[in-house]
């Protein structure tokens, strides 16, 4: 053991070197470092594999980073963070923990209950940086109150502006005889982009200079490869969303609108984080809940909307490349969704809680409260009867049928959008594919019937005693 005390870096949602304010906080003490990651079975347990396999791929790639660049080994311990992590350091002696701040309720509750036990052990707890360019509950509107309405926080957001990229740390000493769990076996999904950090910058610096061009045209396309495909690296803090800001500030695509959409895309993951630090209970509630909705409990229903059996092409390709990739894209992100609450009439916790457990870059916020933008329960101000066609959206953003063609092989045999419509062939239905479950005009017609009742009877005052 080293004469000078060492310090901990517990890593969570910041899996790399570059741009990392803790790793440069730790590093600055000039005590040894040692990098921990607890597998914490109440976030390990409730993920399907993809998603246990992805961040396992992020593990594996950081811990070859650490020991290639400073001769430095990733430390892993299994078990409840508020034993595992007062526990090493009171095995190390350490003088302090520091840590990327945490902004989930989840998150919060955890860290509050590890710092208070070392507090009590003298150890210091050192919180720098958030996983986002500006930390949640750091703008308020002029009433000092959050923000619950996207285009105003946008344009407050912009207008504070990010810091600019933490340096690079140019030392960092380790301790070599600190033992360790095994890291997590992973198996990569056949359409990864990549994990880990070289990875992400990567297909970022390909993004930037050829895929950003046609992303306002291509974003909404599944059947192309029109997105960042950034999502993965941003949920486990493979690349910070203020590097991403820095680059396309100097950038050749600076101040062109295909930039500026995308820059709007990370506002919204920022203002979901905000909204969730500001209102912890719309994880798993409404936010603007509405009175007396009458929704149905989960039935055969929801397990064909969760095996990609609906008999909907559209809803069930996504649904089918989500369990076998852990992965789907996000305009079929809101199409499956509304099918599941307003042609299946069920609360959106049952679907959303399915996503998390499924994808790969399954984030709380940008989950929730994209699943309540799309129930009408949550910060968009659009109404209830935002309903999804999953058949006419599937003709607008998978015009040749290809992106159903890939995840649907019981339709390949059809060409073109006639993929979207297997009922109106003679042969559409010869490859096996399951009948529609449901009438979707008459399930439209249902929920605004549904939204009409919640609606009279918030409207209607309380019958005196």
């Amino acid at each position: 053991m080293t004469a000078t005390r060492p310090v901990v870096l517990w890593l969570r949602r910041d899996l790399r070197l570059l741009d990392h304010p803790a790793l440069l906080a730790a590093a600055s003490s000039g005590a040894p470092v040692v990098p921990l990651f607890v597998i914490d079975p109440a976030l390990w347990d409730a993920s399907g594999a993809p998603r246990r396999d992805r961040l396992a791929a992020s593990l594996r790639s950081l811990a070859e980073d650490l020991h290639e660049r400073y001769a430095v080994r990733l430390v892993i311990r299994r078990g409840s963070p508020d034993r595992v992590v007062p526990g090493l350091a009171a095995e190390l002696g350490a003088t302090a923990v520091h840590v990327t701040a945490e902004t989930t309720p989840y998150g919060r509750r955890r860290d509050s209950l590890v710092a208070t036990a070392l507090a009590q052990a003298g150890v210091e707890w050192r919180a720098t940086g958030t996983a986002y360019a500006v930390g949640p509950g750091t703008i308020l509107t002029g009433g000092g109150t959050p923000y619950r309405v996207f285009t105003p926080f946008s344009r407050a957001w912009r207008a504070h502006g990010a810091p600019g990229p933490a340096p690079l740390p140019t030392h960092l000493t380790g301790l070599a005889d600190v033992p360790s769990d095994p890291l997590p076996d992973a198996r990569v999904a056949h359409d990864d982009p990549g994990a880990g950090e070289e990875a992400s910058h990567a297909r970022w610096r390909w993004f930037l200079a050829e895929g950003l061009t046609a992303y306002r045209a291509h974003r909404d396309r599944p059947d192309l490869d029109g997105t960042s495909r950034l999502s993965e690296a941003l949920k486990y803090g493979e690349i910070h969303p203020r590097t991403l800001l820095a680059d396309l500030a100097t950038s050749e695509a600076h101040g062109s609108s295909a930039a500026a959409k995308f820059v709007t895309e990370l506002a919204w993951r920022e203002f979901y984080a905000d909204v969730l630090w500001h209102h912890p209970r719309s994880a798993w509630r409404d936010l603007r809940p509405m009175a007396a909705m009458d929704y149905d409990d989960p039935d055969a229903g929801f397990v064909a909307w969760q095996e990609g059996r609906t008999g909907f092409p559209f809803v069930d390709a996504g649904m089918r490349q989500l369990a076998a990739t852990g992965w789907m894209h996000n305009r079929v992100r809101m199409v499956t969704a509304s099918f599941l609450v307003k042609d299946l009439h069920i609360w959106w916790p049952h679907g959303a809680r399915h996503f998390m457990a499924h994808l790969r870059d399954g984030d709380l916020a940008s989950n929730s409260h994209g699943w309540q933008w799309v129930s009408g329960t949550g910060t968009d101000a659009a109404p209830y009867f935002r309903i999804f066609n999953p058949v006419s959206q599937g003709q607008k953003f998978d015009p040749r049928g290809a992106y159903v063609r890939e995840w649907i092989p019981e339709l390949r045999h059809l060409e073109g959008a006639t993929a979207h419509e297997p009922w109106a062939h003679p042969q559409g239905y010869a490859g096996g594919y399951p009948q529609r479950i449901v009438d979707h005009a008459a399930e439209r017609a249902e929920s605004l019937r549904r939204y009409a009742v919640s609606r009279a009877s918030s409207a209607t005052p309380p019958t005196a005693p």
